[in-house]
């Protein structure tokens, strides 16, 4: 392992009633990843840096678009020193039509940087890592988890809302989820149960599987609740359940 650290030391201790119900979203979101987890192209490599160029291209971007530009992406470029030797034009040519455009630009960057500081690898610390111009504390924990196999937590938007939702750590919410990003004490918490709930080893499992779940299952709009294999345990099932009979009752009566 390279570096001091792999993660920020702990931000807040977790009550009881948070801590108690691990053990049943482990064992229940593992079993339902072995049997209904998605067929990806980034999953089919431990290499840090088609990881990397995954995690850029899936922010704010279906997976269902990302895939033939990451295949394409990696034909150009397959490897960190193709990308930090790429011209800007191209780049951008080769990124089109994923949008968000400062993110070939932020990749090319961050390759510039690891073949520059790093003799053309990226660093398996959290350390090392995090600082890189245009690498976050979330794309730092995917590399290290789904790279390296460190046991490093992640939350994006998917695994947060499925968080809050199992666990009942929001507070206000709207019928469709948590009520606005989570900031302060809130994320700190998030964050933690990120980390409390990774089986020790087993990262790459745990945290792909809350992502596909968070995708598919526990959606923004609409969740499957009454499919969910997480729903006896999880904290905000009755209101969310509550609410889909509600308009379900109204779709009827219309």
């Amino acid at each position: 392992m390279v570096g001091a650290r792999t993660m920020p030391a702990r931000a807040v201790v977790l009550p009881r009633r948070l801590t108690e119900r691990i053990p049943v979203f482990q064992r229940r979101l593992l079993t339902w990843y072995r049997r209904h987890q998605r067929k990806l192209p980034w999953r089919e490599t431990r290499d840090p840096y088609k990881i990397l160029v995954s995690e850029v291209m899936l922010q704010q971007t279906q997976v269902d678009r990302v895939i033939p530009k990451y295949r394409e992406f990696l034909t150009r470029y397959p490897t960190v020193r193709h990308l930090a030797k790429s011209k800007v034009a191209e780049l951008k040519k080769v990124w089109y039509p994923l949008g968000y455009n400062i993110r070939p630009l932020r990749l090319r960057n961050i390759a510039k940087q690891v073949v520059r500081r790093h003799e053309g690898r990226l660093p398996g610390s959290y350390d090392g890592l995090i600082a890189m111009d245009g690498i976050g504390r979330y794309t730092a924990g995917a590399v290290l988890s789904f790279a390296f196999g460190q046991d490093a937590p992640i939350l994006d938007t998917n695994v947060a809302r499925l968080l809050e939702r199992f666990f009942g750590t929001a507070g206000r919410r709207t019928r469709s989820g948590p009520a606005g990003k989570p900031t302060g004490r809130r994320e700190r918490v998030l964050w933690e149960l990120a980390r409390q709930v990774i089986p020790p080893g087993d990262a790459y499992t745990i945290n792909q599987g809350m992502m596909d779940f968070g995708a598919t299952i526990c959606t923004a709009r609409a969740p499957k609740c009454p499919t969910c294999v997480l729903r006896h345990a999880c904290q905000t099932y009755p209101s969310l359940d509550a609410g889909a009979t509600a308009r379900a009752s109204r779709r009827r009566r219309d």
